[in-house]
């Protein structure tokens, strides 16, 4: 797949950021800017055999590589078209007899196609892998340490037919992985499930309220005709509107979190100071420290302190038990701990939105709806007062919550949120993403049922009792262990 719609940008140097992209055009909110396939993908470890290696899909029953019975993918489709990337990948696997890390997978894969196309500027390229960022002067002691590990058994790894690389282009190669190694998702955007480079994408630089957003589509292989199929890709998306001349801008971090960790995060991982709005001054950080205030009245700073470290040791205890899954364990601390949080913080406290997500995303999957439809609520009305309009977790985290309300059979809200939910991932996502459609087909329901209600209560409420007494309701995706927060993927 070619690159698409790169007239709309231009390199530029960006004043103490280096490099950077800007508009060459007056754009809009849910503009393309420019979509871009991978230049090497791989599947996390953890993940090999339930995610299709070319197209990044979530599948039950995956078609497995004949030869190294290492790589699974959907169909014959996504084996043919993902096999240029896995050919030498396969017989390497075959003559190892093991599998490497996704760290050292992925530098082969872009070892093997610099090998076969070299590594000049190509069409619609805005700069080469040579000239990206490595970032290993910045690199720790212990994060040294394992480079040089996986340098060395990369070495191991690398076939003896092949090219040989010099150690300091490898770990040139091993560097740009690990700071701008893009998080791939499933098809439904929930879940991480690899890592991909994508250098164009590596030149658009960060500001913590930015007027782009990053989304994977997964394409789509389920045409007829093959002319149809559209490949896995990035699409850089316009969140506002955005003057000729104006930096580009996306989120490497989420944005919940105060100024001083968000800053902390990035400096740590991709090696600079954010000089952002947000940051030098601190916009929202006191509406994410807020305390519950009555007639004048606040919590003193003691008892707020002692909520806050409450809160803190019981969200390393959720974390435990629900990667152990145990869900029954996980709601029992989100009630404890939400008992402690609301007479004292406030609804955009962080640490009490941190709890209602995990809360009502447990319970839906345990089919507790009224309840998870009540945290849900609260929790999306602390989201819509600190994330930007058009913000791609807002909509994630507003469907979510208008799908929940739709299960406890509160159709109204649901709708409601349905609806805007909708709107957001319409910009941020574009009308032909399978989640936009799939948003779409509900929000058709819920308008649909909305009507029957409004008619007629009754009628609606047996309707529906007997719809659910004849078909169960789908049970809720299981909770993942961490939702998609971060731009890119550090190891």
């Amino acid at each position: 797949m070619a690159l698409e719609n790169m007239e709309n940008v231009e390199v530029f140097n960006s004043e103490g950021k280096g490099r950077g992209l800007r508009a060459t055009k007056e754009l809009w909110a849910g503009d393309v800017l420019f979509a871009e396939p991978s230049y090497s993908a791989v599947v996390f470890d953890s993940l090999t055999q339930g995610v299709c290696h070319n197209c990044f899909k979530k599948q039950l029953k995956l078609q497995r590589c004949g030869q190294c019975k290492f790589a699974h993918y959907c169909d014959r489709t996504c084996q043919k078209e993902g096999w240029a990337e896995h050919k030498s990948e396969c017989s390497a696997i075959k003559k190892n007899g093991s599998v490497p890390n996704e760290n050292i997978r992925l530098a082969a894969r872009i070892l093997w196609r610099i090998e076969k196309e070299g590594s000049a500027l190509s069409e619609g390229r805005l700069t080469s892998l040579d000239d990206l960022e490595n970032h290993l002067d910045d690199l720790g002691e212990d994060d040294m340490k394992e480079l040089k590990v996986d340098v060395h058994n990369f070495l191991d790894f690398w076939p003896s037919n092949s090219r040989m690389f010099g150690v300091q282009y490898i770990s040139h190669i091993f560097g740009l992985i690990n700071c701008n190694g893009f998080t791939l998702s499933d098809q439904r955007g929930l879940q991480a499930v690899g890592v991909g480079i994508f250098p164009n994408l590596c030149l658009v630089n960060h500001n913590c309220w930015p007027n782009c957003t990053v989304i994977l589509n997964n394409g789509n292989h389920e045409a007829v005709k093959s002319m149809f199929h559209t490949q896995m890709r990035i699409e850089l998306r316009a969140i506002g509107k955005i003057s000729p001349g104006e930096e580009l801008t996306v989120s490497y971090v989420d944005f919940l979190c105060l100024s001083q960790d968000r800053r902390k995060q990035l400096k740590l991982q991709y090696h600079f100071d954010c000089t952002c709005e947000h940051c030098t001054k601190g916009i929202k950080d006191d509406l994410m420290e807020a305390v519950k205030e009555e007639e004048g009245n606040k919590p003193s700073a003691e008892v707020v302190k002692e909520v806050i470290k409450f809160s803190t040791d019981t969200l390393q205890k959720i974390e435990k038990s629900r990667s152990e899954g145990n869900y029954h364990e996980v709601v029992k601390y989100c009630r404890e701990c939400l008992k402690r949080q609301e007479p004292v913080l406030a609804e955009t406290n962080i640490h009490m939105l941190r709890v209602l997500s995990i809360a009502s995303e447990v319970l839906s999957y345990l089919q507790s709806f009224h309840e998870a439809s009540d945290y849900s609520n609260k929790m999306v009305q602390g989201y819509l007062k600190l994330y930007h309009p058009n913000n791609a977790q807002l909509g994630m985290a507003t469907m979510r919550a208008g799908v929940t309300h739709w299960h406890a059979g509160l159709i109204e809200v649901a709708h409601g949120m349905i609806c805007k939910a909708y709107a957001i991932l319409m910009v941020t996502h574009g009308p032909t993403h399978p989640i936009t459609k799939d948003l779409e087909a509900i929000r058709m329901q819920t308008e649909m049922e909305l009507r029957m209600f409004q008619q007629n209560e009754y009628v609606y409420y047996s309707m529906r009792e007997a719809a659910l007494k004849n078909q169960p309701m789908k049970m809720m995706a299981e909770p993942g262990q961490e939702a998609i927060k971060n731009l890119f993927h550090k190891k």
